[in-house]
This record gives C-alpha cells, sequence and structure tokens, in this order.
C-alpha cells in the first residue's frame, strides 16, 4: 500500500459540517494569508484560547490540482498527523458549511521570528543557535513522516514567549515519493528556493536542506545569501552565482556554524548536506562547546570576584590573600609524591590549562543547551467558562504573521510558467 494509503486508507472520511461562528467564540483575526483566514477564539466548551484557520475553497482547490491522480492529502490532513514539542498542534479538522476545510491550533503566544530577523533583538542574538536546533528538528521529523515541506522560512515559524519554536504552516506541503518529486510543481517563496526547484529539476528533502540553510543565514545577518529576489536576474543567482560569505558579513561568528550553512546552500544538492539531521548535529557541537566556554568564564568570574574579597579582608587583617587560583582549587586535596632514597622527590605534574573559546566566540551570546525532543512539553488542563457571543474583529498583534501567504513582499512569486510575478499574491501563482 502506498504512503498516503497507510496514512488516509483507500477514500478520505467525510467530515461533518460545522457552523465555526456558532461553535466558537471567534475574537479577532490574527493572520490574513492569500490561502487561508486565521481567527484567534475560545472554545466554549473548555475555555481554551485556540486559533482557528479557514483555508480558502478556490485557491485550494486549484493548488491541489496540480496533482491530478495522486490523491494529495489536505493540509489539515498532514498537519493533525504531527506530533512534535516545535510543530504547532492541529486539535481538529472539518468543514464550514460553505464547503471550506477549517483546522483548529493551538493558539500560539508571541512573535514571528521575521519580525525578531528584522529587530536583530537581544532575544534573537541569545537564543539563535537554539533556534536553528529546534527549527531543525522539526523539519527532520517532517522528513521521518515522509514529507518535504516546500516553503521554509521565518515567515511561517513563530517563537513563544519561553522560546520555543513553533513551525506553524503546511499548505505547500506534499508526500516525499516519486510522483510528488517529479519537475514541474515550481512554487514556494522566491527567496529561498533551492536552484534545483528553480531549475524545474526533480526534488527530495534537499529542497528543505537549502531553504533551512538560508534561514539561518538569515538569522546572523538579517538578509539573504544572495540579492533579494525582485526580478528574475536575481532569482537566477540561485544558479549561477554562489552565496555571500556569512563570514565577510559576521566576522566574529562561530567557524564551525558558518561552514555548517554555506554547505547548506551549495547550488549543487549533491554537495549539500544530505539531512536535516546532519546539520543539526553540527549545530549541537557547536552549542556545547560554546556552552561549556560560556559556563567556564562564569567560573573564572566568580572565583576572581572571590579571590578580590579575600584579597580585602587580608588588606584589613594583615594577612596575605590566596589568588584567583588558589581559590578555585582550595577544596581539592594534594596528592602526595614520594620520595626515592637518594634521589630527588617526584616533581608535580603540571595542572592542565582550561580551553578557551575561539576568537570567533560572541560574548553576547547567552547559551543553554536545546533539549532533544523527546516528547511534547506538558500543558495544564484548561478551565472551562461560559460560552459568549461572537466578538467583532479586533486589531490586534498579529501571532500567525502572513504564515498561509505563499509569496509575500519582498518576496516574489514564481509560477509554472518560468516568469516572475509582479505581486505577491496567490492568484497569480496558481494561474494556468
Amino acid at each position: 500500500m502506498s504512503l498516503l494509503g497507510n496514512i488516509f486508507g483507500d477514500s478520505k472520511p467525510k467530515m461533518e459540517k460545522v457552523d465555526i461562528a456558532k461553535r466558537y467564540n471567534l475574537i479577532g483575526r490574527v493572520g490574513q494569508g492569500s490561502m487561508s483566514k486565521v481567527w484567534r477564539a475560545e472554545d466554549p466548551m473548555t475555555g481554551q484560547m485556540i486559533a482557528v484557520k479557514v483555508l480558502d475553497k478556490e485557491k485550494t482547490k486549484r493548488y491541489e490540482a496540480r496533482f491530478p491522480g495522486l490523491h494529495k492529502p489536505s493540509e489539515g490532513e498532514i498537519a493533525i498527523s504531527f506530533k512534535h514539542p516545535y510543530i504547532v498542534k492541529t486539535q481538529l479538522i472539518g468543514m464550514t458549511l460553505e464547503d471550506e476545510m477549517f483546522l483548529i491550533m493551538d493558539y500560539v503566544e508571541g512573535s514571528g521570528l521575521s519580525l525578531l530577523v528584522d529587530l536583530q533583538t537581544d532575544q534573537l542574538r541569545q537564543h539563535r543557535i537554539s533556534y536553528m536546533i529546534q527549527l531543525g528538528e522539526a523539519l527532520d521529523y517532517f522528513h521521518t513522516k515522509g514529507y518535504i515541506h516546500r516553503d521554509i522560512c521565518p515567515r511561517n515559524i513563530m517563537v513563544t514567549e519561553d522560546d520555543k519554536i513553533q513551525l506553524i504552516d503546511f499548505g505547500l506541503t506534499v508526500p516525499n515519493t516519486p510522483d510528488f518529486r517529479k519537475p514541474g510543481n515550481r512554487t514556494g517563496t522566491a527567496n529561498y528556493m533551492a536552484p534545483e526547484l528553480i531549475k524545474r529539476q526533480p526534488t527530495d528533502q534537499r529542497i528543505d536542506v537549502f531553504s533551512y540553510a538560508v534561514t539561518c543565514f538569515e538569522l546572523y545577518t538579517k538578509r539573504h545569501p544572495w540579492d533579494a529576489a525582485m526580478t528574475i536576474d536575481a532569482v537566477l543567482q540561485h544558479i549561477n552565482q554562489p552565496p555571500l560569505d556569512i563570514r565577510t558579513l559576521v566576522p566574529r561568528i562561530d567557524s564551525q556554524i558558518a561552514e555548517t550553512i554555506m554547505r547548506g546552500l551549495e547550488t549543487n544538492p549533491g554537495d549539500r548536506w544530505q539531512t536535516v539531521s546532519d546539520m543539526v548535529a553540527e549545530f549541537r557541537q557547536v552549542e556545547e562547546r560554546l556552552v561549556k566556554a560560556n559556563n567556564d568564564a562564569k567560573i573564572r568570574e566568580k572565583q576572581k570576584a572571590v579571590a578580590k574579597v579575600e584579597a580585602s579582608r587580608a588588606q584589613k587583617s594583615g594577612k596575605s590573600a590566596p589568588t584567583a587560583a588558589a581559590v578555585g582549587s582550595a577544596k581539592a586535596k594534594p596528592k602526595r609524591t614520594a620520595a626515592v632514597a637518594g634521589k630527588q622527590t617526584a616533581k608535580p605534574t603540571a595542572a592542565k590549562k582550561t580551553p578557551t573559546p575561539s576568537q570567533d566566540f560572541d560574548p553576547e551570546e547567552v547559551l543553554t543547551a536545546t533539549p532533544l525532543p523527546n516528547k511534547p512539553p506538558t500543558t495544564k488542563p484548561p478551565v472551562a467558562m461560559p460560552a459568549s457571543k461572537p466578538k467583532p474583529a479586533e486589531d490586534e498583534p498579529d501571532f500567525f504573521g502572513d504564515s498561509d501567504e505563499i509569496l509575500a513582499l519582498p518576496d516574489t512569486p514564481i509560477d509554472d510558467s518560468g516568469e516572475l510575478q509582479p505581486g505577491p499574491g496567490i492568484d497569480d501563482l496558481l494561474d494556468d
């Protein structure tokens, strides 16, 4: 049986239609994409804050018509199959009275990664290695489940208030099977598209490796490895010109991180990292090394502080003060060396030097190890609240951003004719 048959069976189950305006308390619009709309809402049965995402019926139908006879799973069917701590949870899917698919998703309190990139905040500087690891873990999970995401970029990623990555959009996701890897489906965000996708060559999960590397590049530089793809010549840079070396833009970047990102940007997919997990392993090595360097530096600072206090006390009492090194080893018992008759007593062995961080180490990066995603974090059960009438839409922070918009300015759409389109809309992208 095929992958899709294993997941969904021979036929897709029929879903009961729901009047979402009556079933949920729609509080306000928090996302407007080209293929969907997202509301912040409350489930009156549980009191839980949720996100209600409604897919545009006609545009979704036109996109899925690109795959005739392949029984492509819908975004809702794909989303509800994922259970990972760095992928937003889809609680259920259904159909509206207007025959539009809707998704009930966990409501993400936080900021869009694209906003953090634009602002280059202290939060980003302190956690970007962890963000890269978390995003890589989510993408690797995608691939192990048998899918290609096809649209990895900061616009489709949220960062929660406790600095956890949430991948929130799956509108272009396809199964990683031969039929879906064939040339022809050239949809995506231009600045993150792999060269083989632009050239209409067969694709696989390595197009996600490329997009992931572009995203990591952007976290450090606030720009893309090539000029923004506003013209067809700019798009062709992905094919005809090497990317900017991240080390020329960020001289103090850790050399291992720089090399890992640059390898992910190779034009030839065979020269790239073959899996996202390979990149994540490199990032984890860097994180472990820098966390140790950071902790060692803190220990040395603490020893200096203690030595300074001891020196002050000794000055007052007239005694000699211990050095910082002596403070650090005060509790260690000295080893005895046996004297041999007629010979000198053995000399003590030299103490091992503590390795110091490389010159590429950025002291402003506060590092803590990123936990392995063994299981989703536990949450407290929601408190039941009485139902209330739907409220009119309010101007609220855009917690879901433009996550559903396949291509948004300054990202320029490319259609299947190979021509660059003037606007960001899905209408141009999907026109035959």
